[in-house]
This record gives structure tokens, C-alpha cells and sequence, in this order.
């Protein structure tokens, strides 16, 4: 019985999807889920922004041990360098190529012949095989292609090391008795896919995505494009029922973890549905203490600049030595420093920097029978800006009104607040993490109201991020 690969492609396909943006964190998250639910391999977006999509890739390298993990290149050497570098440290890499194939996405789309388009797809595959062992091509609308130039293009991409060649139905046209025939034919006129993977694709246009994913595994096809995400492609979750339940009849298993299907898909279906990542700088929470940070007064510098990178920040050697000055008179306070009060530490003594921005003023106007509305007015310079939003909470309007006077939103990667003093007036205190450009900026606010040091907090790490950008 053959092991059918599943690929999920949710994290590729929401990229293109406006309503489905999904946070960094929230990427991180699926990928753990996915890798844990047994799939073969995990599709992500590839570069973009080289700084901030390098180090998600990175990330989600660093996270995924069992699966492989693919990402798609453009076809050019630079970019392929470029996705390899940052994928190179994934346990089980691949690279992506993906190419059309009919005359009209070729010529109208793309605005190359079929021969330019065949030349640039043999350098790309060559350019990623020299680098990765897995490479895959994608021929993107291969039922809408001239028959001729497919069964050419397939066998010069294997030619040029390409280990999975993805056939896709783009406009899924195709009932499971056509797409079988289609499978078939390309299999008995380029027996060189004897030697590879023969992946497959299908677009849900006509409602039988999925049962031409079946017809095409009857008809020995080893590699399925699904998403865990209704996407108008083929379902994971019913695919792998499927051959769960028809194992016999298909000749086919997977790796997928069936008991557990159930339970990923609704975790997988909170991330992307709860639409938090579009007006919120919540995004859909914030991410726990990482309890294995440990530290002690007799930990010395170097063992500190690992913990500080763990959580995600790049600072500079005087901030290092700034931080580890403040960690040292901490430590010798307490019996041992946790994540949180390291969040503290690196917010109060690295980067700090002129205020680009000032807090004027706020009012919030909170209750349970109105929605949260927050006033904010900031100095900048001799200006005073002020903004107004409603919010799911006085914080989050305040941060919201924040971000609009700011006229950029960015992601907030962890928020904390801590009580800093005792007593009917205590001091509380709130380190806010935001993400600019791949890198972490940390700031923290002390006031005995927690919405005015949320804001400080909120502020002071803006005022990091905009003193970057500008120098």
C-alpha cells in the first residue's frame, strides 16, 4: 500500500487572501499544529521583505521538525539565495518552483513565449537543486496548456533535478473521470515521472476538488496539495477521511494523525477566523512567558545575550552591556530573573532614545453597555495630533487611536502588566513588544492606571522604532 504525501498549502494560499492576513505569531502557531498533525510538508509564502520574511522563514525552520518545509522561489538566482538562506537551517528543506504553462497566463500574464518560459524554468529548477534535495515545480493551469508543451516542460524539469512535479487544475473544470484520464495520459507519454513524485493540485470551482484528488491517487499520483482552511482547493480534513475509510479501495495511506484531524482543524479554523490580525493591535493575543528562561546572579553576560535573543530581540553590544548591567542589579535583588522581568529589564535599558512622540493627554470612555471609545493626543514636535477610535477594550482603542495618529500598525508581538508596588494606589507597570521590519522593540510604562501605562509603554517602544528608522 502506498504512503500518499499530503502538502498543506493554507499558509501559501492565505498570503493572496486579504481576509485571511495572518500574524507572525499566528504562523508560528500553525505551523506547530501542522507539524504535529502529521503532514507531509508545510507551504509558506516566500520573500517579500527581505528582513522581516527571512526571519519568519527562519522561524518557522527553527520550529518544524518532522515535516518538510517548502517555500516558494522566484526565478531568479538572487531570490532564490536569498529563500535558501534563510531555509537552509529547516531539517527536512524544499524549494518551490512554480511556473505557468498555458499560452494564455504565459503570454498575457507573465509576457513571455513558451521557449523563454521553458529556459527560465530549467535555470530556476538547476539554481534550486544546487542548493536543496528536494525541489518542487509547480506547473501552474497544466490542464488548460497545450498538451505537447506540458509533457516538454514536465520532462525538461526533471532533466534539471526537480524530485516532485505538481500538476495543477487552476480552473477546475475537470470531473474525476477527465482528471484520472489526464494523470494517465501524462504518465504513459513522460515515463521519466516513474523516477520522481507526481504531485497534484485541484481548484474546487466545480465542487469535486476532492474527488479528483482521489481519482488522481487511484491512478498512482503520490502528492497532494490540501489546505486545513476551506480555500476552494482540496480538503485536507476530508481528503484524509477519506483514505482513512478507503485505504483498501484506494491502495493509498497517509501520515496524518486522524485521531487528532478533528481537534487541528478547529485550531486551525480560530487562527485564521478570528480576524483579530485586520483592525486590532491584539492580533489574537499574546504569546505566554517562556518558563524555561531561568537566570541567576551568577549567570555572566554571555549566558543573558542568549536569553535576550530567545526572545526575539537583535540588540546592539552597548545595549548588551546596558542590559546586563541592569540584569546584574536585578539579580541580586531576587532569587532568579524569568522572562518577564527580562522583558523589563531589556525595555528600561536598551535603545532608549529621544521622544519622536510625547503623550499629551487621553480620555477613555469604557462600560458595559458601550463599546470602548478612546481620545489620544500626542506631541510631535510643535504639533499635537489626535485621533479617536473604539476599540474591544480601553486599551485596545487607546492603541488603536495610537497607531492612527502614527499612520502605521505593527504587530504587537507581547504585552504584560505587572503590579510594581503595594496598596490601593500601586504602581503598574507594562512592557509592550512590537514588531518592525522582523525585529523586536520592547517598552515599558509605569503609572498607577494601567490604560496610561499601557500607552507610555506603547509609546516608548514607537519612539524606538521611528528613532530606527530615521537613523
Amino acid at each position: 500500500m502506498r504512503e500518499i504525501r499530503i502538502s498543506d498549502v493554507t499558509m501559501r494560499r492565505a498570503a493572496g487572501v486579504k481576509d485571511l492576513s495572518l500574524s507572525f505569531k499566528e504562523k508560528l502557531e500553525m505551523a506547530k499544529l501542522l507539524d504535529h498533525l502529521g503532514v507531509s510538508a508545510i507551504e509558506v509564502e516566500g520573500i517579500q521583505n527581505p528582513k522581516a520574511d527571512s526571519l519568519r522563514i527562519k522561524s518557522l525552520a527553527s520550529l518544524v521538525r518532522n515535516s518538510v518545509l517548502a517555500v516558494p522561489v522566484k526565478m531568479d538566482v538572487e531570490d532564490i539565495d536569498l529563500v535558501w538562506n534563510a531555509l537552509n537551517d529547516a531539517v527536512h528543506p524544499r524549494l518551490i518552483v512554480k511556473a505557468p504553462v498555458s499560452p494564455a497566463r504565459m503570454e498575457y500574464v507573465y509576457r513571455k513565449k513558451a521557449d523563454a518560459m521553458l529556459e527560465d524554468i530549467a535555470m530556476a529548477i538547476a539554481e534550486c537543486r544546487k542548493r536543496a534535495d528536494e525541489v518542487d515545480f509547480i506547473a501552474n493551469d497544466a490542464t488548460r496548456a497545450d498538451g505537447a508543451f506540458l509533457r516538454k516542460v514536465i520532462s525538461r524539469a526533471i532533466e534539471a533535478g526537480a524530485t516532485t512535479i505538481t500538476v495543477c487544475d487552476a480552473a477546475g473544470n475537470m470531473l474525476p473521470e477527465e482528471f484520472a484520464e489526464f494523470i494517465r495520459s501524462l504518465k504513459t507519454d513522460v515515463p521519466a515521472l516513474s523516477d520522481v513524485t507526481l504531485g497534484i493540485s485541484c481548484n474546487d470551482e466545480l465542487y469535486m476538488a476532492d474527488a479528483c484528488a482521489i481519482a488522481g491517487i487511484i491512478e498512482g499520483v503520490g502528492e497532494v496539495k490540501a489546505t486545513t482552511y476551506p480555500m476552494d482547493v482540496v480538503s485536507l480534513g476530508r481528503l484524509s477521511k477519506i483514505l482513512a475509510d478507503k485505504a483498501d479501495a484506494c491502495q493509498a495511506t497517509t501520515t496524518v494523525r486522524t485521531t487528532e484531524l478533528k481537534r487541528a482543524i478547529g485550531q486551525v479554523s480560530w487562527i485564521c477566523e478570528s480576524g483579530r490580525s485586520q483592525y486590532s493591535p491584539f492580533e489574537t493575543g499574546v504569546r505566554e512567558a517562556d518558563e524555561s528562561i531561568v537566570l541567576t546572579e551568577h549567570d555572566d553576560a554571555e549566558a543573558v545575550k542568549q536569553c535576550v535573543a530567545k526572545l526575539g530581540y537583535d540588540l546592539s553590544l552597548e545595549d548588551h552591556a546596558a542590559v546586563y548591567e541592569a540584569f546584574q542589579r536585578v539579580a541580586s535583588k531576587k532569587e532568579s530573573v524569568g522572562s518577564r522581568e527580562l522583558d523589563a529589564i531589556v525595555a528600561s535599558a536598551a535603545l532608549q532614545v529621544p521622544a519622536t512622540y510625547v503623550l499629551e493627554s487621553y480620555v477613555i470612555n469604557s462600560g458595559n453597555l458601550i463599546k470602548a471609545t478612546a481620545n489620544i493626543c500626542i506631541r510631535k514636535g510643535d504639533e499635537v495630533l489626535q485621533a479617536v477610535c473604539v476599540g474591544d477594550g480601553p486599551i485596545d482603542a487607546a492603541l488603536l487611536a495610537i497607531e492612527q495618529i502614527a499612520g502605521q500598525h505593527y504587530e504587537l508581538d507581547d504585552f504584560q502588566v505587572n503590579s510594581v508596588t503595594q496598596g490601593q494606589e500601586a504602581m503598574g507597570e507594562t512592557v509592550v513588544k512590537l514588531i518592525s521590519e522582523g525585529k523586536v522593540y520592547s517598552g515599558r510604562g509605569i503609572s498607577t492606571d494601567i490604560i496610561g501605562s499601557s500607552i507610555r509603554a506603547y509609546i516608548n517602544a514607537l519612539n524606538k522604532i521611528v528613532y530606527e528608522e530615521q537613523n
